[in-house]
């Protein structure tokens, strides 16, 4: 058998039809388009309007980064002349820049009631506003700890009602005897005391 160097046996190719489905998203997840509802847009920013309520009553400009604008708008000015009577404008801005944005708001709300309460009660302010309310949830927790009481008791005596009712259905009826009547009994002894003694017919007498 001889071998010739210059003949090669050519591969054999197989061809296999695969059917891919363009822009599968099961096969390739990677590749899917965002979903734009995951994602919501975010919310606008509050519409400021000029001048505020603060500059409008200190007359003043009111600039495009005023402090006070989105706490003071222009249709609430009692809200800042109410806190500028008690606090001033000055210290209100300065405790405003020693806030972080998202406490300033919540500071005004204190500012403004601790200012009314202020106006109306100037001895106690706010103080006296507290201990009203808390007289209140006193009396309301005495009331709540009376009706606790009586709904335990209640409840007790429910438990007693239904024990004795238990304990009566489970004892065993007894049955009635009846006594027999004292006058009965003395009416039969005095026939018998006659018979045995002087009582005898009178045609046995001779």
């Amino acid at each position: 058998m001889e071998y010739t160097e210059g003949t090669k046996t050519p591969p054999i190719t197989i061809s296999i039809p695969i059917s891919i489905p363009p822009h599968s998203s099961s096969s390739y997840p990677s590749q899917s388009p965002p979903n734009p509802s995951l994602n919501p847009p975010p919310p606008p920013p509050p519409v400021i309007l000029r001048p505020c309520a603060a500059c409008k009553i200190l007359r003043r400009r009111c600039i495009d980064k005023c402090i006070l604008a989105p706490y003071f708008p222009p249709t609430e000015p009692l809200k800042f002349t109410i806190a500028h009577r008690v606090f001033g404008a000055s210290n209100i801005i300065r405790f405003l820049q020693k806030l972080p944005e998202n406490h300033r708001a919540d500071a005004i709300t204190s500012m403004v009631y601790e200012a009314y309460a202020r106006i109306h009660d100037p001895v106690y302010g706010c103080v006296g506003a507290i201990c009203q309310l808390q007289e209140q949830v006193n009396e309301l927790q005495a009331q709540l700890a009376m009706a606790q009481a009586e709904l335990v008791n209640m409840q007790c005596q429910h438990a007693n009602m239904a024990a004795l009712i238990c304990m009566e259905m489970s004892q065993p009826q007894q049955p009635i005897i009846q006594e027999p009547n004292c006058d009965n009994l003395g009416f039969f002894t005095e026939e018998a005391n006659l018979g045995t003694t002087n009582w005898e017919p009178f045609w046995t007498r001779k």
